[in-house]
């Protein structure tokens, strides 16, 4: 067996090659020396190593039996279909858990008082209450090695695994600042922790560099269907992300002028000669190294900015930010100039990355950057688009999210829709409501500017059903032109069955088929299992969104998800109704000791 280090870039290379021409599994441990996960490479006969091995990929007699299928019931209504992957413990613990997180009371003061049951039991009879409840529902495991068997499981029942390395520290900003400024500024930042803090500037997210290529890693080795989820927060100073974002918006202000008050470039056909001579009209003359970068193809100017230019270690920000300014008629500097300091830190963020991306594409692993909070959301979606240029070429590896509790999240997706058509790359999108409409209100209140999310759940539906409405008809003009459909490749993320209904319909509609592979559902791990698991069954593409980690370590992911998802917590009367079923059929049919055992294969 090869030994090698995922944190080591060149070695990561070789190990995509490794597997290519071995057909190998890919087993994890951790060295007893260092706190960075180790990658053994086992043959597909040595079992005898006594390894932990994770999924194989299918055998081509595998691949031709013909794929089990259950009819689906779009009320999702059936007990049987919804929890046939769990035992009668998991069923009644759902329930159990169901019934503390409809509690109020519990849900707003869950961290506090798992600190008084962790001072009252002790670390280790605590961590055993919570995997017997709470963190036994949620999460998958402790270790690469634990989740293995919820991983196998989920896919003998037609599910497949978005993986999550979920550990946040509950320390203070001061202390998250100081650990996060240690890590940005190694020059071997590659075997460095990257830090960042998390929405409520309290948690600090202890996601390295390693741990995130142990995802990716992890990932491939699903049959091909892996999914990481990471937040770019936690891969770099978040301060250069809120600066970034601030710039964009300027730019936007700046390119709204330009053209009159009429929206973005992109949509106006606007040559670069046009835009040439608006400028000189203006009073602005010192435009040549402006215009040199403008982004443009032959139906006219997509960007004013060489976005591309984010990706590049060897740029700096503070130089890349230069824009004709009407009212000074003069070429001004959006960005302050960075400090050396913070220069390297945003290329050792781009450094990551890049080599996170690059290793995802050679292991066919697909990347969903999260959506954040709206003033690090345009510096996120920027990096996100221009990872989707460089990286998308073939087919959709990087997938951007977008939160339709936001009030112009349409008008986003269809320009990012238009730069992806535009300039010839594979557009990915994950679809889901929000999770920062407290925190969001509550900043815009402070500061004075409009309040950016929807007046309400209705009109956050809306947007939702309008945004998939308009992806999915791209799609359907994709396949009306004899052009690939998966050019488009959209995830509905919601826990909501009214918006799968709407999703399966439109579908229907329009022609889309599961097998095109461009459109999958997705819930997270332990919620609405009536809705993901007979969509796999009956041969859609699902997705369970799979946290794990030390279970000490993931209590505040585990606080932070429960305040997130409380009002769907709080309305989950009819999964608690029909897990009462399924444990009195269970009763009724001397299935009590039912050991669930899976025949699906996820499309």
């Amino acid at each position: 067996m090869a030994l090698l280090r995922v944190f080591n870039k060149q070695n990561v290379a070789k190990k995509v090659a490794y597997l290519k021409s071995n057909k190998s599994f890919l087993i994890f441990e951790h060295s007893f020396k260092s706190k960075f996960p180790v990658v053994y490479y086992s043959s597909c006969n040595s079992s005898s190593h006594g390894k932990v091995q994770f999924l194989q990929k299918k055998h081509a007699s595998q691949s031709a039996t013909p794929a089990i299928k259950d009819p689906l019931d779009l009320s999702f209504a059936n007990p049987e279909a919804a929890f046939k992957s769990k035992t009668t413990w998991e069923v009644l613990r759902a329930y159990i858990v169901y019934q503390l997180c409809s509690s109020s009371f519990l849900v707003d003061n869950n961290m506090k008082l798992m600190k008084v049951g962790k001072a009252i039991l002790g670390q280790k009879m605590f961590a055993q209450v919570m995997k017997l409840t709470f963190y036994g529902h949620f999460v998958a495991g402790e270790d690469q090695y634990k989740i293995v068997p919820v991983l196998k499981r989920l896919h003998s029942f037609g599910v497949k695994p978005i993986l999550d390395y979920s550990v946040e520290e509950d320390i203070s900003q001061e202390e998250a600042e100081k650990r996060e400024l240690e890590a940005s500024t190694s020059e071997l930042e590659q075997t460095k922790e990257a830090a960042a803090i998390t929405e409520d500037g309290k948690y600090y997210h202890s996601l390295s560099f390693s741990n995130v290529l142990t995802l990716i890693l992890i990932s491939g080795a699903t049959y091909g269907t892996g999914i990481t989820a990471i937040k770019l927060t936690a891969l770099g100073r978040p301060q250069l992300l809120l600066q970034l974002s601030e710039v964009i918006m300027r730019a936007r202000k700046f390119t709204s002028e330009i053209m009159g008050g009429r929206g973005n470039v992109i949509g106006q056909n606007l040559t670069q000669e046009t835009l040439e001579q608006r400028l000189q009209q203006a009073g602005i003359t010192d435009t040549k190294k402006f215009l040199e970068k403008v982004t443009k193809d032959a139906q006219g100017v997509i960007h004013l900015f060489p976005w591309s230019g984010l990706l590049d270690v060897d740029s700096n920000l503070s130089d890349t930010f230069r824009v004709p300014c009407l009212k000074e008629k003069r070429m001004v500097r959006l960005l302050s100039q960075l400090s050396k300091k913070e220069e390297e830190m945003f290329r050792n963020m781009v450094r990551r990355l890049n080599t996170l991306v690059r290793t995802a594409k050679e292991l066919d692993v697909r990347i969903m950057i999260d959506a954040e909070q709206t003033y690090f959301q345009p510096a996120i979606s920027r990096l996100t688009m221009e990872l989707m240029q460089k990286y998308n070429s073939e087919k959709a590896i990087v997938f951007n999210t977008y939160q339709c509790y936001l009030r112009d999240t349409l008008n986003e997706v269809i320009t990012d829709l238009n730069q992806a058509k535009r300039q010839k790359f594979y557009f990915g999108a994950k679809l889901v409501r929000g999770a920062y409409i407290e925190q969001e209100r509550a900043r815009a209140a402070a500061l004075g500017y409009p309040d950016p999310v929807n007046p309400n759940y209705e009109a956050t539906s809306e947007m939702y059903h309008n945004t998939l409405t308009e992806c999915l008809r791209r799609i359907k003009d994709l396949k009306d032109q004899g052009q690939p459909a998966n050019k488009i490749g959209i995830m509905v993320a919601s826990h909501n069955e009214d918006t799968v209904r709407f999703a399966i319909q439109k579908m229907k509609d329009i022609g889309i088929s599961p097998e095109d592979k461009v459109i999958c559902f997705g819930q997270l791990l332990g919620m609405c299992d009536y809705i993901t698991f007979p969509l796999g069954q009956a041969g859609y593409s699902a997705y369970k969104y799979i946290p794990y980690g030390p279970v000490n370590k993931v209590l505040p992911y585990l606080s932070r998800r429960a305040t997130e998802n409380k009002g769907v917590l709080e309305k989950i009367s009819k999964e608690k109704k029909l897990l009462r079923q399924e444990i009195l059929r269970r009763i009724k049919s001397g299935k009590l000791f039912y050991t669930p055992k899976g025949h699906y294969t996820p499309i």
